[in-house]
Order: C-alpha cells, then sequence, then structure tokens
C-alpha cells in the first residue's frame, strides 16, 4: 500500500513591531558609522524586528503572541478553523517559559483542545523537526490536519546595556544577525488547488566529536549572577562548517526522491546572515533553481526562517515545480532538509 500523502496546504509568519535598521542598533550601542559598514559588508542583514523596545528595554511581545498570529495567519489562508487541527507541534529555541509549554499557550489563545501537542527544543533545524514529526503522525493515520509553528524572540537574551565595542568582532556579529519572529504551516491528508506535497523531510544529528557552535544559557536563581555569557557564538565554525553540510544534506534528499539537481525549481537556502546564505548557495548545484531568501530583511529568526520562505514560494509554485528546503543547526550540528512538490 502506498504511504499516505501529506500536503503543504498553507503558511502564515508574523514579525513584531517596525523593521529596526543597522544604523538604529549602532546608535543604541554608541558605535561608529565605519561600524555599519563593516555590517553591511561582513554580515549583509540590514533589518531585523524584534519584540523588545531598543529605546526602554520593554518587552512589548512574547513568542505566543507572534506564534499565536502567525497560526492564525496560516489557518486562514488554508480555509481551515482552529476546530479542524488534529495535533499541533511547535519548535523554538526560546521558549516563554520552561513551564507551561509555549504549545500550550499559543493552542489556548487559539482555542484548540483536546488534541495531541508537542514542543521541540532545537535551533534553526526545530521547524524542519516539527514538519517531520508533523508529517510522520499524519502518516502514520493520527489526524487529517496539522498545525506545524516555528518561532523565536532572541531579544529576549540581547543585553542593552552591554558595551559591544569592547567585545570582540565575533560576538558583535550576533548582535547584528539574529531577529524575532514565528511562523506556520498547515498540513493535510487531503489537497487542495493551492497545495502542494510535502514529498519528505530528513534530520541528522552530526555533531559528535564536534564542540557546539552556539550555545544559549538559561539561568535559575541559583546561578543567574554567573559569569557564563548568556549565549556565545563560534562564527568561524559556522562560516566552515554550514556551506558543506548544506550540500550534504541537499545530496542526500535529491538522492532520496530521485531528483537531479537541474531539476529542483526553488531553492529556500539556509539563513544565518545574507553573506553566509551567498557563500552556501554558490556552493549548491541547483542550477536552475530561483533562490527564496529573506533573511537580508528580517534577520535570522531561527525556527520562523522555513515557514517564512514557504510563504514566499508556494503562490509561485506551478503545476509540476519543486522546491528544496535546507536548515543547518550550529549548535551541536544538525543538518536537515525538506522537499515540497506542486501537482
Amino acid at each position: 500500500m502506498p504511504e499516505r500523502e501529506v500536503h503543504l496546504l498553507a503558511a502564515g509568519t508574523e514579525l513584531p513591531g517596525p523593521p529596526i535598521d543597522t544604523a538604529a542598533v549602532a546608535a543604541r550601542f554608541g558605535m561608529p558609522a565605519v561600524w555599519e559598514q563593516w555590517v553591511e559588508a561582513f554580515v549583509g542583514t540590514r533589518t531585523r524586528h524584534l519584540v523588545t523596545d531598543l529605546e526602554t528595554g520593554q518587552a512589548l511581545q512574547r513568542l505566543e503572541d507572534i506564534a499565536a498570529s502567525a497560526a492564525t495567519r496560516a489557518l486562514k489562508a488554508a480555509n481551515l478553523a482552529p476546530a479542524d487541527v488534529d495535533l499541533v507541534v511547535l519548535a523554538t529555541s526560546t521558549p516563554d517559559r520552561l513551564m507551561p509549554a509555549t504549545v500550550s499557550m499559543v493552542a489556548e489563545r487559539l482555542g484548540i483542545d483536546q488534541v495531541p501537542a508537542y514542543q521541540l527544543q532545537s535551533g534553526c533545524t526545530g521547524a524542519v523537526q516539527a514538519l517531520e514529526v508533523a508529517r510522520s503522525l499524519l502518516v502514520a493515520g493520527a489526524g487529517r490536519t496539522a498545525l506545524v509553528i516555528g518561532g523565536d524572540v532572541c531579544a529576549k537574551h540581547l543585553d542593552l546595556g552591554m558595551k559591544l565595542a569592547e567585545l570582540p568582532p565575533a560576538q558583535q556579529v550576533g548582535v547584528m544577525l539574529f531577529g524575532d519572529g514565528a511562523g506556520a504551516a498547515v498540513l493535510g491528508v487531503e489537497p487542495t488547488p493551492s497545495s502542494a506535497v510535502l514529498r519528505s523531510t530528513l534530520v541528522r544529528l552530526v555533531g559528535l566529536g564536534r564542540p557546539p557552535g552556539h550555545t544559549v544559557e538559561w539561568f535559575g536563581l541559583a546561578d543567574r549572577h554567573t559569569d557564563l555569557p548568556a549565549g556565545h557564538e563560534d562564527y568561524a565554525a559556522i562560516q566552515e562548517l554550514v556551506p558543506a553540510m548544506a550540500a550534504e544534506v541537499l545530496g542526500e534528499l535529491l538522492d532520496r526522491l530521485g531528483w537531479d539537481g537541474d531539476e529542483v525549481d526553488f531553492l529556500l537556502p539556509p539563513q544565518l546572515s545574507g553573506r553566509m546564505t551567498e557563500q552556501i548557495v554558490a556552493g549548491l548545484d541547483v542550477p536552475a533553481a530561483h533562490e527564496v531568501s529573506c533573511v537580508a530583511q528580517t534577520g535570522n529568526t531561527g525556527n520562523a526562517l522555513p515557514f517564512f520562505q514557504l510563504e514566499s514560494v508556494l503562490p509561485l509554485m506551478a503545476e509540476g515545480d519543486r522546491a528544496v528546503g535546507l536548515s543547518i543547526e550550529s549548535s551541536k550540528w544538525i543538518k536537515a532538509g525538506f522537499a515540497v512538490e506542486r501537482l
């Protein structure tokens, strides 16, 4: 018996507040104008959105807020209501609390109850992991419709009082890379005129023997005054490893599906920064693919990014078109990808 097909019905996203350009960030941290030029040349991310007001330090929104908005948009685009959802999966590396799980609070906001709900704690590949979990459950007959959500609010870890100019360049980069956002997709076992088949998802942990490339700490009352930095990123290691990992996961996906690189119509590459995206795409053998990128405008929104790419690409796909999405997580090194085809 053939495997049950799972269709990507729609996607929706949410960004908090207006875009914040590099000049505004530079002014907030007292950085010189030449620093803006350095960010443009080295990072290539021009704007980002934050849940935190840079002037006051006040948190204006939570992950729960923007995730619920993104999910509402995805359901509306799929012409479905919360009552139609049979299961919910949410991926994030920055939940609002350790408990209750953010997925439960988002479900509460949407009016969803009496369904399985799962929260995955993961970095950038969490969105693909969530798609894989939801797809597997639908294939197994656990329901007919799944709501998959991904999002991160990195601004909660941003120290607005830091002396940015005193940090080494590798740590300054982290302030410019990230933005906040949420995205969602609706999966179903019945096609619609605008849906596409989620052909495959792939997730591989490849961190054995590799030191973490990105860490984010959680502090409780007992250890909140520790000297550990809240976050640390090994940007040199990321620059070295991510392009090769992206090529590996692309090759594995294409082999699994029996697709050639020149049969890929849309490429959704990893979105760490604008400049690194350029480097990654240059090393991928998909000559006919149209690149779908948004990181230069949104910043790296972690688990939300694949949903921004999906929201952009779905209306562009014609009958027979194929899209491949890639995601690399640098925390303990996970490579992931997914493939979508419009029938």
